[in-house]
């Protein structure tokens, strides 16, 4: 009971700071309801960022993998650093010089509206399909476990999968679709702050647990206990081999944390591009330290657990009930509830972007009011969520290695998008049939990838989807300028400065952004064995 009670209190303590600190906002207009005013300050933007990335996926899933594998699969976290720093040096500066809501309007001004509408697509059926979905069924089974939901209730393990589901699902589009971003962002904020926290008390009693009460005799045992686990260069056979981290793998970080709406767009509503910059640089340091709460419990449970779970999928649930004391069990499912909220919101509250301004303003209703792309917005909403609701608790069969296993589907429409924005920035008259012909060539290629892989000769057979992923792009890249060479653009492109927000650079950001990536290399030097 004094579980249940302090989840409910600290749940509705975030819903009232959320409430309070977003009622002034004035959402009836674009930047309002889908940038928050463009307001965001550093701090908001690094905790609503980290929070948005951070959810019952990636914290079970990596640690089920570093359970099997290791630390080598920090490679998701820690790399994930030099792409913010990459997005805040180079991609920022240039989506708040134009004024930018979404990554597709970009795509608009830089080849022609069909692009950006292909690439819409791509992101809302990707939303709706594999990432809202996912985030709901990891999260209901995540919550539904802590709370051994199908005892309380008195029903089946599939019912109380779709009531937890329909739940979290409900109160996530109350965020997502009726606050906006800001009211998404704020609740981030605080979300992450106990994330944070919440997070790092697991390894902390998981190595007490191991050292008898001393957190550092337990480390120290777990180390010397497994050594095999504490080596950062994956072989052929791992998921992450250390090759892929020289192709593929940066690439996904990049199409993530530089072109992802439902991340970039925190950057997009900064106040101006120092906060931006600031508050990218903030999560990217933070982002050094995830490891710790998503890859080292997994080490921790695998040590415990003597490797005898089942499931490797098990290991963070089963390590958070073996070594949470009782009372502080609601407070850590409310973290996580705020965990898988904050990503499910979040995509959400993207998807009403992506379709009320790429969409419906310009393919239904081209004179259409703010206010009235606002609330068409708001309906596509409540359907796509609506949806996802359903095709979740369908997700049971998932395959185990949930983490790796959606990013390789992601990247059927990941590495396409990404293709198209670099060269879009990197060049001047490279025309719109290029960026076309990219995006189909990169989305159907990967898809027979997939084919041959899963269907035909089998996964041994094929090179790593990282290193295909790294292919396609070079090769598509070289499509786009040998098409640019052809048949050029009549006029080249000029990115315009629109002035909506000061993009004056923060004086620090290549310093610190270097200092950054001294630390990751550190880091995988330390580790290397």
């Amino acid at each position: 009971m004094i579980g249940i009670l302090s989840f409910v209190g600290f749940t509705a303590l975030v819903a009232i700071i959320a409430y309070f600190a977003t009622r002034t906002t004035d959402e009836t207009t674009s930047d309002g309801y889908f940038l928050g005013g463009r307001s965001l300050t550093a701090g908001v933007i690094a905790g609503s960022v980290l929070l948005t990335n951070l959810s019952t996926e990636q914290i079970v899933g990596l640690n089920g993998q570093a359970y099997s594998e290791g630390i080598l699969v920090m490679a998701w976290e820690t790399l994930a650093a030099l792409a913010i720093v990459v997005t805040a040096l180079f991609l920022l500066p240039r989506y708040l010089k134009g004024g930018l809501t979404t990554v597709p309007q970009f795509l608009q001004n830089r080849f022609d509206r069909t692009t950006k509408s292909i690439v819409s697509g791509l992101f809302l059926s990707g939303y709706m399909v594999i990432l809202l979905p996912i985030v709901l069924y990891s999260g209901s089974l995540a919550i539904s476990t802590m709370f051994d939901v199908p005892e309380m209730l008195g029903v089946s393990d599939t019912v109380a999968l779709w009531i937890c589901v329909w739940g979290i699902g409900i109160i996530g589009s109350i965020y997502a679709i009726f606050g906006g971003l800001k009211a998404v962002a704020v609740s981030d904020t605080i979300n992450a702050i106990g994330l944070l926290i919440g997070g790092l008390m697991i390894p902390v009693f998981g190595l007490m647990a191991i050292g008898d009460g001393d957190m550092f005799a337990g480390l120290t045992t777990l180390v010397d206990s497994n050594p095999e686990k504490f080596d950062s260069i994956g072989g052929p056979d791992a998921s992450v081999p250390f090759s892929t981290i020289f192709t593929g793998m940066m690439l996904v970080q990049l199409f993530y944390w530089g072109t992802n709406q439902a991340i970039i767009q925190r950057a997009l509503a900064a106040k101006n591009l120092r906060e931006g910059q600031k508050g990218l640089m903030l999560a990217a340091f933070i982002k050094i330290l995830g490891p710790i709460i998503v890859v080292l419990p997994g080490i921790i449970a695998w040590h415990l657990f003597q490797g005898n779970l089942d499931n490797a999928d098990q290991a963070y649930p089963a390590l958070v009930n073996a070594v949470l004391p009782p009372v502080l069990v609601g407070f850590f499912a409310a973290v996580l509830f705020g965990a898988i909220l904050s990503s499910f919101n979040s995509a959400l509250n993207s998807s009403v972007t992506l379709f009320g301004i790429d969409i419906y303003k310009h393919h239904f209703n081209p004179d259409a009011s703010e206010r009235e792309v606002v609330k068409k917005g708001k309906t596509f909403g409540i359907f796509i969520a609506i949806a996802s609701m359903f095709i979740a608790p369908l997700i049971a069969n998932a395959p185990q290695g949930l983490f790796g296993y959606l990013q390789e589907v992601n990247g059927a429409y990941s590495i396409p998008i990404l293709t198209i924005v670099v060269v879009g920035y990197l060049s001047k008259k490279i025309p719109a049939i290029a960026a076309k012909v990219a995006l189909f060539s990169g989305v159907g290629l990967y898809l027979v990838y997939l084919g041959l892989k899963y269907f035909v000769v089998g996964e041994d057979a094929l090179p790593h989807y990282l290193h295909v992923m790294a292919i396609l792009f070079v090769m598509n890249v070289a499509i786009m300028y040998i098409i640019g060479r052809l048949k050029p653009r009549k006029e080249d492109y000029v990115l315009e400065h629109t002035k909506q927000v000061d993009i004056s650079p923060w004086k620090y950001v290549l310093p610190v952004g270097l200092g950054i990536g001294v630390l990751v290399i550190f880091v995988y030097v330390y580790f290397a064995q």
